[in-house]
């Protein structure tokens, strides 16, 4: 019993530990990567051809739990855009804010 006692407790401080390392993630815009987003979102009035031709947005502005949530929809696949897909599968979480907070801050 003591030993699934200090297995529980155990589990429970590592289990709280990742949870708390999460939770505590703060973007840094500095060291955002944004060479990989500058060539479609970085072109006013810029249209898109694959898989269809769309207006692709301005990311500049968009709240950070924005554009954080909808980088990791496409790294689950949630939302579908093939090239989106492929740049949020290649992303950390710890990118993905950076990128949040450095496009958050932008006009």
């Amino acid at each position: 019993m003591k030993k699934f006692i200090t297995l529980l407790a155990l589990s429970s401080v590592v289990t709280g530990s990742s949870l708390a390392f999460a939770a505590d993630l703060v973007g840094d815009p500095k060291a955002a990567q944004v060479a990989m987003c500058i060539g479609c979102h970085g072109i006013p009035g810029y249209k898109a051809s694959f898989p269809e031709v769309y207006q692709v947005p301005m990311l500049g502005g968009q709240s950070a739990k924005y554009i954080e949530n909808a980088l990791k929809a496409y790294q689950k696949g949630e939302r579908k855009h093939p090239t989106m897909r492929g740049i949020a599968g290649s992303l950390s979480d710890q990118d993905m804010a950076n990128l949040a907070a450095y496009y958050s801050q932008q006009k």
